[in-house]
């Protein structure tokens, strides 16, 4: 049977919690807006930006949420461009990746960021070749809607019993039992595992051997 793993992005393939921090602050700077503790801004990685600013700044205008949205996404192209962006993977990592793609494993990717941010992520690691279907925000409604992973299963042939979404949040948790999909958390990323558990996770796995073995656990199968 054809299995299909889709993960997200930021908080489980990559650590990219310091760039996203001081995008963010430099958006809300641009907008004249205090920046929300950067624990805060930790919280709402993995939506979709206009949706984490009404969490993030529920008073503002749509106005200025709107700069904030312009301001985060050019100074997250400009530490990109300058050579200052830091998304390094997550240790062992692409071993996983490419141990799951040897054994037949599909793999996809569901994720918050822009379809360039993901695109030029995944290419920076040389890791674009091993994904079958990538799904960003730009094309979908933010987590936990199901979307990306329903859409996900429509390019990967797969049905929702043959797919696992691996995730370090509740909005990917969330967005898997939506989707009928099992859910695996991961503890390295942004939400506690007692959450993960609490909003459908398997279970939570504390290193990629571990990931690993839930996966071809059979009693989660």
């Amino acid at each position: 049977m054809t299995r299909l793993a889709v993960f997200d992005c930021d908080g489980t393939l990559v650590d990219g919690q310091a760039s996203i921090c001081e995008a963010m602050e430099a958006a809300f700077a641009g907008a004249d807006l205090p920046c929300p503790p950067r624990a805060q801004v930790r919280r709402v990685v993995g939506l979709s930006l206009p949706q984490a600013l009404v969490q993030l700044a529920p008073r503002a205008s749509e106005t200025q949420r709107t700069e904030i949205v312009s301001g985060y996404k050019s100074a997250f192209f400009n530490a990109r461009t300058e050579g200052r962006l830091s998304e390094p993977l997550f240790e062992g990592m692409r071993e996983l990746l490419h141990r799951l793609h040897a054994a037949g494993w599909l793999l996809g990717v569901a994720t918050g960021k822009s379809d360039r941010g993901l695109t030029s992520c995944l290419a920076g690691h040389e890791i674009s070749e091993l994904f079958v279907t990538l799904q960003t925000a730009d094309r979908h409604p933010s987590k936990p809607h199901p979307a990306m992973l329903e859409a996900a299963l429509f390019e990967a042939g797969v049905e929702a019993g043959a797919a696992v979404m691996i995730g370090d949040t509740s909005f990917d948790m969330e967005m898997a039992s939506a989707a009928g999909v099992r859910a695996i958390g991961v503890d390295w990323g942004y939400h506690a595992p007692d959450e993960l558990i609490a909003t459908g996770a398997i279970g939570v796995a504390s290193d990629m051997l571990a990931l690993e073995a839930l996966l071809g656990d059979p009693a989660h199968g």
